[in-house]
């Protein structure tokens, strides 16, 4: 096949969004296809709708391919060229998460009408999470029988990063240790977990050992992270929080294997590839319960699902993983499991290239691989030929 995809700025770029194009991106050149990326200028969300009515842009967006596949971001620059495109045989939104749904963005409710109108400017759509894939169908009706495929990341590594033995060696050495894993920005929400481990002190005397590692950029909201490294010594905290930085896949990988807990209590996670990254170390999840964490993170089993606003909850949980260090383990060990059994990365993109040969195809699908690709999602709908491109705004409506 012949495939473009468009994303903003570089897509070398550090993020779990970034990362899934990229590997997308060379498993399906491994396999054959051509796969071009198309990079747009990313810039404030006012300058984006503007390339809506810039010409340059269409033409760019325009090429005479099998499929335009469109990173979900990239929204406010394509949705409305992509009612006029003659070159693409299929233009695919590919939808990480809906940025309308993150309850700290000020300017929600003012995006979700332009991101409606790129969900309905699409001919089909792939999504991370079956949540995500709801979400899309809920903000516009129109897109529910439209055909979609949910293809989940994978993680860092093929295969598990540890064995159980040292999973369940590790349960019992020193303080417990926990990692964050995000930008510091207020919708991945430390403050909630640095609130959590000053209750530990407050509730216990200092009674629960404990070290804490923040691994993510702290320039991506500066002030935002000021507060919270000025929150932590107010605390008393600094001398048993570090704050990291970003850091080296290698060093990244060290920080996951040293941690008993990897605690992200997002306020919005539309699948929370951190949760089963840390799972391929045995390192037990607690995630936010907004989102689609919950698609392979089940709560008490293999990690632990919270209120994200809820600090007493947490600081329950990690106390109780201090004292209980067996219970650490067995769910270490259980979430361990669940990695190894999730689809990795070939899985994904064979899914993925599977579903899109049956665009081109005009629906013309295998059986076998019908059924091989819907192991994962019932819902997905490989054999709906593409539909012509529509001229709606996406609401189920006439021309604008």
């Amino acid at each position: 096949m012949e495939i473009c995809l468009v994303v903003y700025g570089d897509i070398n770029a550090t993020s779990g969004g970034f990362r899934y194009d990229r590997e997308v991106v060379s498993g399906l050149r491994e396999r054959g296809d051509s796969v071009e990326v198309i990079s747009l200028p990313w810039r404030s969300y006012g300058r984006g709708l503007a390339d809506t009515l810039d010409p340059r842009v269409r033409d760019r967006l325009n090429r005479d391919v099998d499929v335009l596949i469109e990173d979900g971001l990239c929204h406010p620059s394509v949705w409305r060229h992509n009612r006029q495109l003659t070159g693409p045989d299929a233009v695919v939104g590919l939808v990480h998460h809906v940025r309308s749904d993150d309850p700290t963005d000020r300017y929600a409710p003012l995006i979700q009408p332009f991101e409606r109108r790129f969900f309905g400017s699409v001919d089909a759509t792939i999504t991370t999470s079956r949540f995500t894939r709801d979400r899309v169908a809920q903000i516009t009706p129109s897109t529910a029988t439209d055909p979609s495929v949910v293809a989940p990341p994978a993680g860092r590594t093929e295969g598990p990063a540890t064995t159980v033995e040292r999973v369940r060696a590790r349960a019992r050495r020193g303080p417990l240790r926990v990692v964050f894993v995000g930008n510091v920005v207020p919708r991945k929400n430390l403050e909630t977990l640095i609130d959590a481990l000053s209750r530990l002190d407050r509730s216990t005397g200092a009674g629960v050992g404990w070290r804490a590692t923040v691994v993510g950029s702290l320039d991506a909201a500066p002030s935002y992270a000021d507060r919270l490294r000025t929150r932590t010594e107010r605390f008393g905290l600094d001398d048993r929080v570090e704050f990291a930085g970003e850091l080296s896949d290698d060093a990244l990988a060290s920080t996951m294997a040293e941690s008993h807990v990897c605690c992200v209590p997002a306020r919005y996670e539309a699948f929370g590839m951190v949760h089963l990254e840390a799972m391929e170390h045995g390192t037990v999840p607690i995630a936010g319960t907004v989102g689609g964490t919950d698609e392979f993170l089940r709560d008490g089993t293999n990690g632990f699902l919270v209120d994200p606003e809820d600090h007493r909850s947490i600081a329950e949980r990690l106390e109780r993983l201090a004292a209980d260090r067996d219970r650490l383990a067995a769910l270490g060990v259980a979430a361990l499991h669940t990695a190894e059994t999730h689809p990795d990365w070939a899985e994904t993109t064979d899914r993925i290239r599977a579903w899109l040969r049956s665009l081109v195809d005009d629906g013309q699908t295998d059986p076998q691989r019908t059924a091989a690709t819907g192991a994962h999602d019932t819902k997905t709908d490989v054999s709906r030929p593409v539909r012509p491109r529509r001229a709606t705004d996406g609401t189920g409506g006439g021309n604008e």
